[in-house]
């Protein structure tokens, strides 16, 4: 097959460093085209990774070129806005996490991709770590054999800390002004103070939102969020209990996000690294104790030496070349929005 083809619709910080400099990596992709509001910028971004033409606008990429998908690496309140324009070209889209800033924007994504017959996958970069491939394959053969037992609670715990992990420090920059941008509404049920919250709380934790789903294998519904906003209990429509730990203690260099998922007789325990660290992949840990005289057992592989920003290009890849089924699609992300804003008036 030839390579696919991929235009690239901004190229700031999370453009260049999480998404650009890892999709010219992937050997059936080929980068042709990026547009970039920031004129300068989109000729330098261009000659580092070389990349043969430079637009201004989305409009004028998508007049000029014969794409297979897009990238768009723009911040999350313009989705509602920017989306169901690129969604015209009806071909695939990948944007970083979340869906948009509001369900009402999510449902407007939704019905310009049903218009335009194409799919949408959401950049939740931690579906792609190795370490969580490998324990959500685990954890799926665990339920299907029950050789431990049922699936019994799954405990996300995410301190902030020092996300960037020097992912920035080959980023290129000029001193253009940022243009003038198009933003969506804010939800319309909502007063200032409480939309702030709710962006807030999207913006930083919607990643533990949705990789609880992930892992769950179902859906769920948060049932209790504290005063204080560290903590938020949920259960899966099955009825497995599950516990979302949102900065009970902050570090200033480490990275210490992990997933517990409990079964009656053991467990799967991930360990994620920052997200923009290099070339280093989670750690899984699985222990088992079926008992009855058995010898119990803990098990850590080896993982291969790829970063789950890496791996998420090689996966949108294979979605669009049809090896894959997209690992989250916008139909699953107005989920994400969904349980958010539970949380919300839980909050409240």
């Amino acid at each position: 097959m030839a390579k696919t083809k991929i235009g690239f619709v901004g190229v700031g910080g999370m453009g260049q460093c999480a998404h650009l400099k890892n999709y010219v990596t992937v050997p059936d992709c080929e980068v042709v085209a990026l547009a970039e509001v920031r004129p300068e910028l989109g000729k330098k971004v261009a000659a580092k990774y070389g990349i043969p033409r430079v637009y201004r606008t989305h409009e004028e990429l998508l007049a000029n070129e014969q794409l297979d998908a897009i990238v768009s690496a723009q911040q999350f309140t313009r989705h509602g806005t920017l989306l169901p324009e690129l969604a015209t070209a009806g071909i695939p889209i990948f944007t970083e996490k979340p869906l948009a800033g509001s369900i009402e924007m999510g449902e407007k994504i939704l019905a310009a991709l049903t218009a335009n017959n194409t799919w949408h996958m959401v950049g939740y970069h931690k579906r792609s770590d190795p370490a969580t491939m490998y324990a959500k394959a685990e954890i799926d053969r665990l339920k299907s054999t029950g050789e431990l037992g049922p699936l019994k609670y799954v405990r996300l715990l995410m301190p902030a800390g020092d996300w960037v992990a020097n992912g920035f420090i080959d980023l290129v920059t000029t001193d253009e002004p940022y243009a003038q941008l198009s933003w969506d509404p804010p939800a319309s049920d909502m007063d200032k103070a409480t939309n702030d919250r709710y962006i807030s709380f999207v913006n930083y934790y919607i990643h533990q939102v949705n990789l609880m789903r992930h892992l769950l294998g179902e859906p769920y519904h948060a049932t209790y969020v504290d005063a204080s906003s560290v903590m938020m209990a949920v259960q899966s429509d099955s009825g497995v209990a599950g516990i979302i730990e949102m900065s009970p203690f902050t570090t200033s260099i480490e990275w210490m996000e992990s997933a517990l998922v409990a079964f009656e007789h053991g467990y799967v325990k991930i360990e994620l690294p920052a997200p923009l660290a290099s070339n280093r992949p989670g750690r899984v840990e699985i222990y088992r104790d079926p008992g009855n005289g058995a010898t119990p057992e803990m098990l850590t592989p080896t993982l291969p030496w790829i970063h789950a920003m890496r791996q998420q290009a090689f996966n949108f890849i294979a979605a669009v070349r049809g090896e894959m089924k997209p690992l989250c699609t916008a139909q699953e992300a107005l989920e994400d929005l969904k349980v958010a804003r539970q949380y919300i008036d839980l909050l409240k």
